[in-house]
């Protein structure tokens, strides 16, 4: 199976599968400009929306809601319309979905997990995950402290960005460095990998497809495959499968074709 690291489409493309997450529609956070266009570029078999796509966590707290996030629901509603197959998995943050699991409008279902099978044949379950975090399930005034403090790293994300966009450069997340870097954080990602690996071995699948901890990645352990699709908040990142059933993960800041369209937008910004 192809594990490369980049997907880069330079127009409309056709693909089997698309696998998002942790979008968090509500938020100042959510980079729904970079997406919308991203999925303007596809044209897909099924797309899997692997929770968190909406925050109802912020939205209990005050109603921010801007026209790009219109516009990622509005892109995802035309996809079914023309043909695609939209699964949404419930997660955490739109925790409030789940009591309509097995819900079906159309083209779109409403799950709190699914089983995909790939052209090649491997049966992968698709979860967020959550399911799998100990803080999220059994100290929940926990999930909500850390919430708030991660909130505080993205803004000072947003701010970074915007003026790295500024000076010509491209897209880079201060919060899934410091992910990488503190190790608290490193050994979490471990443990949430091999509780969630474990469990869809013992059920039987070839791998997962999950999101939930923001860390996109594709990494076998053993003979199971572990794919999270990561978030659009900090790495902006997907997963794509191709007509022969290899996937790949998709990151905006490795994407050439995402940075020169970024460049030409600036080119032609009046000069104040």
């Amino acid at each position: 199976m192809n594990t490369a690291n980049l997907a880069r489409p330079s127009r409309k493309q056709r693909v089997r599968t698309l696998w998002i997450s942790d979008v968090h529609l509500g938020t100042r956070d959510s980079q729904a400009e970079h997406l919308a266009r991203f999925l303007k570029r596809y044209h897909t078999d099924k797309i899997y929306l692997v929770g968190d796509i909406i925050d109802g966590w912020k939205l209990r707290s005050g109603v921010y809601w801007p026209q790009s996030h219109s516009n990622v629901i509005r892109r995802l509603l035309t996809m079914s319309k023309r043909g695609t197959q939209v699964i949404y998995v419930t997660g955490n943050h739109d925790e409030f979905l789940r009591r309509y699991s097995a819900l079906a409008l159309g083209n779109v279902q409403l799950v709190d997990e699914a089983e995909h099978t790939t052209a090649d044949g491997r049966r992968l379950l698709v979860i967020h995950g959550d399911q799998f975090d100990v803080i999220t399930r059994y100290h929940r005034w926990l999930a909500f402290l850390g919430d708030s403090a991660y909130g505080l790293t993205l803004t000072l994300n947003r701010w970074l960005n915007y003026w790295r966009s500024r000076y010509g450069y491209g897209y880079w997340s201060l919060s899934a460095y410091l992910k990488h870097k503190v190790k608290t954080a490193v050994n979490f990602i471990s443990d949430f990998e091999e509780a969630i690996a474990h469990e869809c071995s013992r059920r039987g699948f070839n791998g997962v497809v999950c999101g939930h901890i923001h860390h996109a990645e594709i990494r076998p352990m053993g003979a199971f495959e572990y794919m999270n699709c990561g978030d659009w908040v900090e790495s902006c990142s997907a997963l794509i499968e191709h007509m022969d059933g290899s996937i790949i993960l998709y990151r905006l800041a490795e994407d050439p074709v995402a940075q020169m369209t970024r460049q030409q937008a600036r080119a032609v910004e009046p000069v104040a």
